[in-house]
């Protein structure tokens, strides 16, 4: 058995040592050139287009016309579901604990450039979406939709779902280990009965479906979030002369080995190259894959108007990652406590600052967090199910089976230890970067084609107050 996963771990090591950050950020840099940087600077037109329908009334954002299943603020908040998650607590935490500090600017450096790879996948997901009306009423996609309808590989598409949703509950364990963990440590209860409340919490919401996913991560992703940060940040108020030092840590640590000190054995710095993108990676999601689903079901005037949220949601985690990276650097608990590493260690940073409401408050707030990732991922899975059943009866009942096994591995193998996840997680995210990858430059020229369109025609008509006619996508399943 060590042998094994000694085996996983080397692997887990190459290809994010070397292979993965090169390629990843490679594609950042082309297509943020491609796009003009507009994804990254145009912030006031990004903004408006993202957390702005937070300050517009009850359904305003409703006035954008176009054809979808739900706003294109839900859709957003179901595909946060999955950004905002453990990556951006416990993945800063063990990217710390194993690159060093400056992990962190490699990770705001994949980050920034991540926004337009994923960007790339809400315009493919809004592209080569097709609607299903005999099982679910419902506008559907994924890498697996986008492979047969865009490329014509069905074989390839099929064989991809079907690993999709075998493998996508197994993920999940990152999020109940650091669920039960942090419970653990702060209320010392036993990790089943925190995993039952979860399970139980979790099916609740999925068995709504689309329309009862997003309306449930509408109102949760968004509380999260502000909570987390309000806290966060009194925290580093109540730590201010740490901040510039920590600040200071993380780019010395980028460009030179990060030397040992207290508990923490040292780094160098391929060590945090390859962590700081592996968890930015984790965290946001860019080129995973992931922003094709969820957005697929966006109500939108243009592909291009959606694929705003590629910078809303790159934008937020590297927010929270920060401060959270900020706590962890500022409270020292990286090297006061070693051998803690992923959520733990973010828990012991609000310990030593709040007291043992600090720790009870992020063991809470991680085990919502990871019910609300688990929940995105489940939607994520829950589309290869629905592309190899099709739009039939049988799609009905597979996706009411599928729950079941989605949720039994959280129960049954949560009890593996933390590095081992991360390193299995990350060998099935090289797989989805890998075929998302291929989808985005595969279809660059449409993706191109839809960018400049957008930019160069339907923006400066509706400036013009033109009655310019929606631009949408759909592919009907006779």
């Amino acid at each position: 058995m060590d042998t094994i996963l000694n085996i996983i771990n080397q692997f887990s090591d190459f290809i994010w040592t070397y292979p993965m950050p090169v390629l990843l950020v490679s594609l950042g840099i082309w297509l943020t050139i491609k796009f003009r940087f507009k994804y990254q600077l145009n912030f006031r037109f990004n903004i408006k287009n993202t957390y702005g329908g937070l300050f517009k009334k009850k359904n305003a954002g409703e006035q954008i016309q176009g054809t979808g299943s739900v706003s294109s603020f839900a859709a957003a908040c179901t595909a946060l579901a999955n950004t905002v998650g453990i990556g951006s607590i416990g993945g800063v935490a063990t990217a710390i604990t194993m690159g060093g500090p400056g992990a962190i600017f490699w990770l705001w450096f994949s980050a920034f450039f991540g926004i337009a790879t994923k960007a790339c996948e809400i315009i493919l997901g809004q592209r080569y979406r097709v609607k299903y009306e005999k099982s679910m009423d419902e506008y559907v996609c994924d890498r697996s939709f986008v492979m047969e309808h865009a490329l014509g590989w069905k074989k390839g598409a099929v064989a991809l779902s079907v690993c999709c949703f075998m493998l996508g509950p197994w993920t999940c364990l990152v999020q109940s280990e650091s669920a039960t963990s942090s419970i653990e440590e702060a209320f010392n209860v036993d990790s089943y009965l925190t995993l039952l409340v979860m399970v139980i919490f979790i099916a609740s919401v999925i068995i709504g479906g689309l329309k009862g996913i997003s309306s449930k991560m509408e109102s949760v992703v968004p509380k999260l979030a502000i909570t987390y940060l309000t806290v966060a940040v009194i925290l580093l108020v109540m730590n201010y002369d740490q901040i510039l030092p920590a600040f200071a840590l993380i780019f010395k640590s980028a460009f030179s080995p990060a030397a040992g000190v207290g508990g923490f054995a040292g780094a160098t710095v391929m060590e945090a190259i390859r962590f700081g993108i592996a968890r930015g990676i984790y965290s946001n999601d860019a080129g995973t894959g992931y922003g094709i689903v969820a957005h697929a079901a966006a109500t939108t005037d243009h592909p291009i108007r959606q694929s705003s949220w590629g910078f809303g949601e790159v934008f937020l985690t590297i927010i929270i990652c920060t401060v959270t990276a900020l706590a962890i650097l500022t409270t020292n608990v990286w090297v006061d406590y070693a051998g803690i590493t992923s959520s733990r260690l973010t828990t012991l940073a609000f310990k030593v600052t709040y007291g043992d409401a600090g720790s009870w408050f992020m063991a809470i707030f991680i085990t919502l967090l990871a019910c609300t990732t688990t929940i995105g991922m489940y939607f994520t899975c829950e589309k290869a199910v629905n592309f190899f059943f099709g739009d039939t009866k049988a799609n009905k009942i597979a996706k009411n089976l599928y729950r079941v096994y989605y949720l039994a591995p959280i129960v049954l193998f949560t009890n593996l230890q933390a590095d081992i996840l991360w390193a299995l997680t990350d060998i099935l995210s090289a797989v989805y970067v890998l075929i998302t990858m291929t989808l985005i430059l595969s279809r660059r020229k449409e993706i191109f084609r839809l960018f400049n369109d957008f930019w160069d025609r339907y923006i400066p008509a509706k400036n013009a107050g033109q009655d310019v006619p929606p631009v949408t996508y759909c592919k009907r399943i006779d």
